[in-house]
């Protein structure tokens, strides 16, 4: 196999030549923080890349390095050198998941990395054939919850013979969120077509209602379409929208994520908005990639570019459109976590908190560790478990530091993830989303409304 039926226009191997090897990676990286070993920091899986971009054969070694990164992004805005390595982690990531394209008519599909072990590819297949499917998410939610309501999530999470044959099942029954309180199941329901604006209407937004999110958290995109329409937003809820391909994309399923993102961008085109709200930090950065994702597209590149344009995080869209509606005070401290795809991929990291301040008598406190992953990353704290649950406990350990009454996240895969770890930890604490905190407000909700688990 050679380097350039993998890049064939030279692109990888330019991004990665961009690395000068400096070291300020290792320090950002959590995998790097967890063993010391330079194959798993982004300096050494660029070096990994290089080799196979040059013809040397992927090694299961390679592929077990490549696997191991969380795709945080903590090593981009660390980088002196700007290295793109979202761009090269995704590139390898399709090597293992997806055949090389652009071969000739007729040519074998070679594979730069070695095919996985038949159990991880039937595992991964489950998860790609599930979560990004609510209908699908949502009949999984019956044995949950009977098996929330035994007590078998917490059996088998102690259970050693279960986390040495299955530790994936494992990792999922402890990160899977409890069921809701009551009140929280009957504010949340269903959100109609249109929520109007109150007061004069400013903009006109679509919502982006997620996979995970509607599922296992509809209080947050009630409370995010309650806080649009507080702001004067007509906020537009299309039902013909799905997943928007975050995980796919992510995950190295590129032709996957395309298709996903294919369908979006025609929901949202239809709908006519002036923005797309996001209430989930991964879904809005592969939102706004989605250019780069059609480029090779001339029917969907420029449509795409726009969609990726408007696409808006809650807070983001909050900061740009200005404070209309009064806060009410919430006495309470809470702690804000910084989503990775929020954090590092997107950029923004001062309007969750500007906003979170804004608001009379609560007071905000910090993670003291740097912004380092919890571990969630998609779907890595189900094919990494172990990775993933120390990283979790480290996070958990920081957020209990910080002597909060509240956790504020933008992510429903770290408000699990940390939750479950606070749990484990014996320091239990709710989380909440921006969202539900300035809904709160506006509300004149007492702090006790955010405190009932």
């Amino acid at each position: 196999m050679s380097g350039y039926e993998l890049d064939p226009d030279g692109e990888l191997r330019k991004l990665a030549g961009d690395c000068v090897h400096c070291g300020f990676c290792l320090p950002a990286c959590p995998t790097y923080q967890l063993w010391g070993e330079e194959m798993d920091s982004p300096r050494g899986r660029i070096h990994l890349i290089t080799q196979i971009l040059d013809g040397a054969a992927g090694t299961e070694a390679a592929a077990t390095h490549l696997d191991r990164c969380l795709g945080c992004m903590a090593c981009v805005p660390a980088c002196p050198s700007g290295v793109q390595y979202d761009r090269l982690i995704e590139a390898a990531r399709e090597w293992a998941e997806e055949p090389t394209q652009d071969l000739p008519p007729g040519a074998l599909p070679p594979r730069a990395l070695p095919p996985r072990a038949r159990r991880d590819r039937v595992i991964r297949r489950a998860i790609f054939e599930t979560f990004p499917y609510p209908g699908r998410l949502r009949l999984l939610m019956a044995p949950l919850r009977a098996a929330q309501r035994i007590g078998a999530d917490r059996l088998v999470g102690r259970s050693e013979l279960a986390g040495r044959l299955a530790p994936e099942l494992v990792a999922a029954l402890r990160i899977a969120p409890p069921r809701p309180a009551r009140q929280r199941r009957q504010a949340s329901g269903r959100l109609p077509d249109r929520v109007p604006a109150m007061g004069s209407r400013r903009a006109v937004v679509g919502m982006l209602t997620g996979c995970v999110q509607q599922v296992f958290f509809p209080a947050v995109n009630a409370a995010t379409a309650r806080v649009l329409a507080a702001e004067g937003c007509d906020v537009i809820v299309p039902r013909s929208q799905g997943c928007c391909g975050a995980l796919s994309l992510h995950g190295g399923r590129r032709t996957e994520a395309a298709a996903f993102a294919r369908r979006t961008i025609e929901t949202f085109e239809r709908a006519g908005v002036d923005a797309v709200v996001v209430n989930a930090a991964g879904c809005g950065s592969a939102i706004k990639e989605y250019g780069q994702l059609l480029a090779g597209d001339p029917a969907w590149s420029g449509r795409a570019a726009a969609l990726g344009d408007k696409a808006r995080d809650f807070s983001e869209f909050l900061a740009e459109l200005g404070a209309a509606a009064p806060r009410h005070p919430l006495p309470l401290t809470v702690v804000y976590q910084d989503a990775c795809h929020l954090g590092h991929a997107q950029r923004i990291t001062g309007q969750p908190r500007d906003l979170l301040r804004a608001i009379p008598d609560l007071r905000l406190a910090e993670i003291g560790d740097g912004g380092t992953c919890c571990g969630s990353a998609g779907i890595y704290n189900l094919v990494q478990p172990e990775a993933a649950t120390e990283l979790g406990a480290r996070k958990a350990r920081a957020v209990h530091a910080a002597s909060a009454d509240l956790l504020v996240s933008a992510n429903p895969g770290c408000a699990m993830q940390i939750a479950a770890a606070l749990g484990d930890q014996g320091t239990p604490m709710p989380v909440a989303h921006v969202a539900q905190v300035l809904d709160a407000s506006l509300r004149g909700l007492p702090a006790s409304a955010l405190l009932t688990r």
